[in-house]
């Protein structure tokens, strides 16, 4: 049957279906290789043979995600030089490239240069697109498009509708895709090098993470090879979000990204304790650095015994002044402990070299090595250059007073040193109740004994949390890479989280970062964001609040309560609605809210558990909230959530995040007098 001239919705999904079953015979045509008589060798069989997997597992037509999600008509030819973009030729821009069998593109990757007006194009830069058409899906098939007609002088400048309705739409399930319609100041940063450091500063509901992820889909698109070599690395705060990310990369095109937490970067040790904050605090703390330095090499000590190797007849002797010298030397060099151990005995096996040399032997490197081996070398190194256990090294700190008073005079005060000791030592590295600011602490000695390897690039999300200690654990992985990272100052919410990117990027190591804010809120509705700013200057000074481009407002109510029943009701209201509703609340006062939702009969789920249709309530602890999303969200006691947090900045950026986690409307019920800092 064939499709009516006159029906562009018809025509543009018959152009899916026809790139689906391109896509298809790429696969199919992959899959019939027959590699039997190509390979010279096993090995190169299986490389091969892992390369055509890899190539399959790309070709994958994902269910449900859109194969590609807008369209470009172009005014002109871009010129001879180019032969893509002639007049009347359009581009569909989508995830991944699909060819025909005559090998013309039917899908473009939006990685690719010629994608890029897609995002960049407006009025003021048509950049020769005469029209742009966005296109909306319901599960993978297209129901809709909207159309800029860049090139008319009339058609005023607007907000995509569909975005609009994309983040606007009730959802049960799952967390919604990425958004695939990136903002041209977005695509700025998406784009730019892989040789520079970026630092994204972004509010709530403002894309930063959508940044960081089309960012490094789009670095391993546009330097594979490279990055296939030095390796690329995505750091989250949390699983959920490591799952949510490994959701939404397939759709930008990547499959295999390495992600981890920070946690799982320095899992030395088997965590079995925490830190109260003070502990926390100053483990996390930079100084700690310079205290283990100290301690480490405070094991090297200056020889006072010669060191006579014996070879044959000969008796070849090494001074201690001159092996002072080497010791001296290596230390004055500033190499990692692990690296100078091991020169030692090559510098001492050279020093007998030169003395027989002048005795006229004609010693070679081989003889080198041999002398290097010898028990009489090795006998020195180990007094003098001894090997440590760098979790040995913290275990000594935290267990030892004395010894971290010796390490940590003039770095940390009495009351510090105290707080970071255990009060009951622990027997052994595997006996001990280690935290997570402890790991840390290994990994930091672990760098100093032997260096991290370095990745090409790392993307870092919800970095403001970080410690100084976790910051420079993260440096450490990208010293001859570059990152990409992504926070907000204003959701801070650990007691040592950054003051400033400055700071971080300092600790980070990659002080010449670019630091980039985006101001532009697409989640959160006007009136909600307007109402949370209010804590800007008291968290954040200086931060640009965020200006959502809603064009609906959103509901949102401040509603006097007396008791966890009217808490109860205002959830009944939002769950009229369409989609989920998220019920917010301090620690403390979880449980009191959840017997209430029992009696009224309302069933609720706890975070990360996913809504069903039956099911659409999350009872959720503050502190648990960063990171979530609903439709409708109901606040309860503000008061409250600031006093569940050790100090009021912590506690005024935990309240902060709470406001802002609804997409369509927000309800604060209190008993208690708001915070102050919220009635400006």
């Amino acid at each position: 049957m064939s499709t009516p001239v006159d029906d562009p919705l018809a025509r543009e999904r018959s152009h899916l279906s026809a790139s689906r079953s391109a896509l298809r015979a790429m696969r199919e045509g992959v899959e019939a290789l027959d590699i039997s008589d190509v390979t010279a060798n096993w090995v190169n069989a299986e490389a091969l043979a892992h390369q055509i997997e890899e190539r399959i597992k790309a070709l994958a037509d994902l269910s449900g995600t859109p194969l590609f999600f807008g369209r470009l008509d172009y005014l002109h030819a871009p010129g001879a030089e180019a032969a893509e973009g002639a007049e009347g030729e359009r581009f569909y821009i989508g995830r991944r490239h699909v060819h025909d069998h005559d090998g013309d593109p039917m899908v473009i990757d939006w990685r690719a240069p010629v994608s890029q007006p897609f995002y960049r194009a407006s009025k003021k830069d048509p950049m020769d697109v005469a029209l742009r058409r966005r296109f909306g899906y319901t599960r993978g098939d297209i129901t809709a498009y909207e159309d800029e007609h860049l090139s008319d002088p009339a058609e005023a400048a607007r907000t995509s509708k569909l975005l609009q309705q994309e983040i606007e739409r009730p959802r049960v399930g799952p967390m919604r895709d990425i958004v695939a319609t990136i903002q041209p100041e977005q695509d700025e940063i998406v784009r730019s090098g892989l040789s520079g450091t970026v630092c994204v500063q972004g509010g709530p509901g403002t894309g930063k993470t959508a940044v960081g992820l089309h960012r490094v889909a789009y670095l391993l698109y546009a330097h594979r090879e490279r990055l296939a070599r030095t390796g690329t690395l995505v750091i989250g705060p949390n699983r959920s979000f490591l799952h949510y990310i490994e959701q939404v990369l397939p759709a930008l095109g990547e499959l295999a990204v390495q992600q981890a937490t920070v946690d799982d970067l320095v899992a030395h040790v088997e965590i079995k304790g925490t830190d109260d904050a003070t502990a926390a605090v100053v483990k996390g703390d930079a100084r700690l650095a310079q205290v283990l330095r100290s301690a480490l090499y405070s094991h090297v000590t200056m020889p006072t015994e010669p060191v006579v190797v014996v070879r044959g007849s000969r008796r070849w002797r090494v001074p201690a002044y001159e092996l002072e010298e080497l010791v001296r030397e290596l230390l004055d060099r500033d190499i990692r402990y692990g690296a100078a151990r091991e020169a030692l005995p090559q510098r001492i096996a050279h020093a007998v070299l030169v003395q027989m040399e002048r005795s006229g032997e004609a010693p070679d490197d081989r003889v080198q090595d041999a002398v290097a081996r010898n028990s009489a070398v090795k006998a020195a190194v180990k007094a003098v250059w001894p090997a440590v256990d760098p979790a040995k090294l913290v275990l000594r700190l935290l267990s030892d007073a004395e010894f971290l008073a010796v390490h940590a005079e003039g770095i940390l005060d009495g009351d510090e040193q105290k707080a970071i000791l255990w009060a009951k030592p622990a027997r052994s590295v595997k006996s001990a109740k280690w935290s997570p600011a402890d790991a840390v602490l290994i990994d930091e000695a672990t760098d100093l004994i032997q260096r991290t390897h370095s990745l090409g690039h790392v993307v870092l999300d919800e970095a403001q949390d970080l410690s100084p200690m976790q910051y420079r654990a993260v440096g450490r992985r990208c010293t001859t890479g570059s990152a990409t990272v992504l926070g907000d100052l204003a959701q801070g919410t650990t007691p040592w989280a950054t003051r400033s990117w400055q700071e971080a990027l300092t600790h980070l190591g990659k002080q010449d970062a670019l630091v980039e804010e985006l101001t532009a809120g697409f989640r959160v509705p006007t009136d909600v964001i307007t109402y949370a700013s209010r804590l800007l200057p008291h968290i954040a000074p200086g931060l640009t609040p965020v200006v959502s481009i809603r064009e609906n407002p959103g509901h949102f109510e401040v509603r006097p309560v007396s008791g966890a029943e009217d808490v109860v009701d205002a959830c009944r209201e939002s769950l009229r609605h369409e989609g989920s509703t998220g019920l917010i609340a301090a620690d403390a006062r979880v449980p009191e809210l959840a017997a209430a939702l029992t009696e009224a009969g309302i069933p609720y789920l706890g975070p990360g558990e996913e809504t069903t249709q039956d099911t659409r309530l999350t009872l959720v602890p503050a502190s648990l909230a960063k990171g979530l999303e609903y439709d409708y969200v109901v606040l309860d006691e503000p008061r409250a959530v600031v006093d569940g947090e050790p100090d009021e900045r912590t506690g005024l950026r935990r309240l902060y995040v709470a406001l802002t986690r609804a997409v369509s409307g927000l309800t604060v019920t209190h008993t208690a007098p708001l915070p102050p800092q919220l009635l400006a």
